[in-house]
């Protein structure tokens, strides 16, 4: 990265409140795959509905067995040096909040807290009846038990991590329910088309109010559900500084836009702030 453009990030972050925004771009050193940057994968289905998975036995089935296949992998995923820059600036006291799009946790493993996650956590699941949540791993626990070998099966693993599975061995996959209520599993993350529960908005909102500077980091801001950030901050007449690799929905909005992946950027960054 130019030095000019960390002299210019730098300077305009050093000695103000800021608010992080940041989205899967965050994730992608990590081994993750972004879902709309220049080097996403081509994705060969639509995105999971939330109706969808509410209305359909079989939808919830082939997503349980996939995740059954993938969350292993997700699991075992360890956080980059982005993530840990934004922690240690974090402890620095110089950030109001961190809000991310992402459901990883890679920010709590790299060692950040109090971390606004828009979109849920696959780390749980949650009861559409009852509202229960179950850990993630005591879930893939039951999914094993009751689909013996399936753990084990080899199946097409597509580009973007995803696992093609015919149908014949979807219908015969047994979906575990809700150990309370019996009612039906869904993992505690927001789909598209459902909407993010209003007390993380409020919340998000309300560390905005506190802050001078709005960063966002890895997010095309393709979703109104980070967008919505981005126009608040103008509004409110405080910076909207990105650094994203490719363009995003707010560049029009932005004080400063930086084109660059994260980790040749936010560690130096960071590095500076904290430091000086």
């Amino acid at each position: 990265m130019a030095g000019a453009l960390l002299d210019a990030l730098t300077n305009l972050l050093r000695g103000r409140r800021v608010l992080v925004l940041t989205g899967a771009g965050v994730s992608t050193d990590s081994g993750i795959p972004d879902y709309r940057g220049r080097s996403a994968p081509v994705r060969r289905r639509p995105p999971l509905q939330h109706q969808d998975f509410v209305r359909e036995p079989t939808v919830r089935a082939r997503y349980w067995a996939r995740s059954t296949l993938g969350w292993p992998r997700l699991r075992d995923v360890t956080p980059n040096d982005t993530h840990r820059a934004l922690a240690a600036w974090q402890r620095s006291g110089q950030l109001s909040g961190l809000v991310t799009q992402n459901v990883d946790q890679l920010h709590q493993k790299g060692g950040a807290v109090d971390v606004i996650e828009l979109h849920g956590a696959l780390a749980n699941a949650r009861c559409l009846s009852c509202g229960g949540l179950e850990p993630r791993d005591a879930l893939q626990r039951r999914l094993v038990e009751l689909n013996p070998g399936f753990e084990r099966s080899t199946f097409t693993v597509l580009q973007d991590g995803d696992v093609e599975l015919p149908d014949d061995v979807v219908e015969r996959f047994v979906v575990p329910s809700c150990l309370a209520c019996g009612g039906v599993l869904k993992p505690d993350v927001v789909f598209f088309g459902d909407a993010v529960p209003p007390p993380r908005v409020e919340a998000a909102f309300a560390r905005l109010e506190r802050a001078e500077v709005l960063l966002v980091l890895g997010s095309s801001l393709t979703v109104f559900s980070g967008y919505r950030f981005a126009l608040r901050a103008k509004e409110q007449g405080k910076p909207v500084v990105i650094v994203n690799d490719g363009p995003t929905r707010a560049d029009a909005l932005a004080a400063l836009k930086a084109d660059e992946r994260l980790s040749s950027v936010m560690p130096a960054v960071v590095e500076r702030l904290t430091l000086a």
